[in-house]
């Protein structure tokens, strides 16, 4: 059995795709939209030491491994490929016609991926040293690299599209001003934005809202991008972003908190914790907007420390159900009032950035690297799967704190096109 057949027996004969391996074997329709190039034995040595999702990253971000396609319809039309559904038989005769070679054959992950002991040495899952490592292994990337991905906002969040045409800038300024409605922002208010990144929030409600905004983040990069930001749009009277942990805030008082996609680093076990901080930063009638991917359902796990998102993408990042972060929301003392689902708005958005990834892809590789390039391309067209499969979701939850009297302030019928 040659390697192109041995992978179209993975990936089955009707996906549509082309396979042409370093043996000279080929397989599927000459015709086919989309190539899989199994470029060096490294390629099928990483799917021999770790069968699946793992491997086959590995084999694309180290380039063992090349897709000519488009990699969102590759990744489409493998979306409920599993090794469980090829027959032993076949299983059998295709590790016969591999031989022992690819298991002994021991290549070490791409540099791009985070070593789980690397991570052991700074503590316990979301102790701060290892948290600030985790943010930074992600977000302290580039900036300019981030500027040709996420476009002039530089807004790392879900939009929200008022039109299915509308632009990814558009979008995301809907975002940041539904968010600020949602929370009743005024002048005079003060604001606390928790994982601001590069600051967009904070902008928005300081020049639109004239509201007194802090904004903190662990990512270095982001804090001194927000903060040159600030500077050279005059709001320094009412903008400030901090690099910091979130738990290092010592002000008391806030009307309103943001938290855009921060929830996510939280993890499962410090998420009593973290709303409760919240809780405690806001003023009795204080409105907490937390907006973050969720998973569909409670049954899933909330973290896969083996699979590609959480050794390339996010390290320690969980994700739990909106039905679990509703509950931990109230236990602490929150009242929600409005709650919403945005994940078809996260695929849109992701479209928006993988096209400005190709748009800019030799900018990027010369900036970051083709691994590192290759990690973002790969995690964005499959998050855009994820996401119209309903593999994951993002939910805005809005809740308050009551005063002692058990008032909300919240107006009986809020004048606001929320939908």
């Amino acid at each position: 059995m040659l390697l192109a057949e041995i992978f179209e027996k993975v990936m089955g004969p009707e996906t549509g795709v082309r396979l042409v391996a370093y043996d000279g074997s080929k397989a599927g329709s000459a015709s086919a939209d989309i190539t899989v190039e199994v470029k060096t034995p490294t390629a099928v040595a990483y799917l021999a030491q770790a069968p699946g999702e793992l491997g086959l990253a590995r084999a694309y971000v180290s380039g063992h491994i090349d897709v000519h396609g488009d990699l969102y319809t590759l990744l489409s039309r493998m979306w409920a490929l599993t090794l469980n559904d090829i027959p032993l038989g076949e299983k059998l005769a295709a590790a016969r016609a591999l031989g022992v070679r690819p298991l002994l054959t021991r290549v070490p992950p791409p540099p791009q991926e985070v070593r789980r002991s690397m991570l052991a040495r700074l503590g316990s899952r979301h102790a701060k040293q290892r948290d600030a490592e985790a943010i930074h292994h992600h977000y302290d990337v580039s900036n300019t690299f981030y500027r040709w991905v996420l476009g002039p906002s530089m807004a790392y969040t879900c939009a929200v599209f008022p039109e299915q045409d509308a632009t990814l800038e558009e979008a995301q300024r809907v975002k940041f001003d539904l968010v600020a409605r949602k929370l009743g922002l005024k002048p005079g208010m003060r604001l606390l934005d928790v994982g601001c990144g590069w600051g967009g929030m904070v902008m928005h409600a300081a020049r639109e809202y004239g509201v007194k905004v802090l904004g903190v983040t662990l990512s270095r990069q982001q804090a001194e991008w927000a903060q040159k930001a600030i500077a050279e749009a005059g709001l320094g009277e009412l903008a400030e972003v901090r690099h910091m942990d979130y738990r290092d805030v010592k002000e008391t008082g806030f009307d309103a908190v943001s938290s855009i996609g921060l929830t996510e680093h939280i993890g499962k076990e410090q998420l009593p914790f973290y709303f409760r901080f919240l809780y405690d930063k806001l003023v009795p009638g204080g409105r907490l907007l937390n907006h973050c991917i969720t998973r569909p359902t409670g049954v899933e796990k909330t973290i896969n420390a083996g699979g590609f998102i959480n050794r390339y993408v996010f390290p320690d990042g969980e994700l739990e159900s909106v039905g679990y972060l509703a509950r931990q929301i109230e236990d602490i003392g929150f009242e929600i009032r409005h709650e919403e689902n945005l994940r078809e708005h996260y695929a849109q958005t992701l479209r928006y950035w993988c096209a400005n990834l190709d748009e800019h892809w030799d900018e990027a590789v010369r900036e970051v690297g083709e691994g590192t390039a290759r990690v973002w391309r790969l995690y964005m067209a499959a998050c855009v799967v994820g996401f119209e499969r309903n593999k994951v979701q993002l939910h805005q939850i809005l809740a308050v704190k009551l005063d002692a009297e058990g008032r909300s302030g919240v107006p009986l019928r809020p004048a606001l096109d929320w939908p």
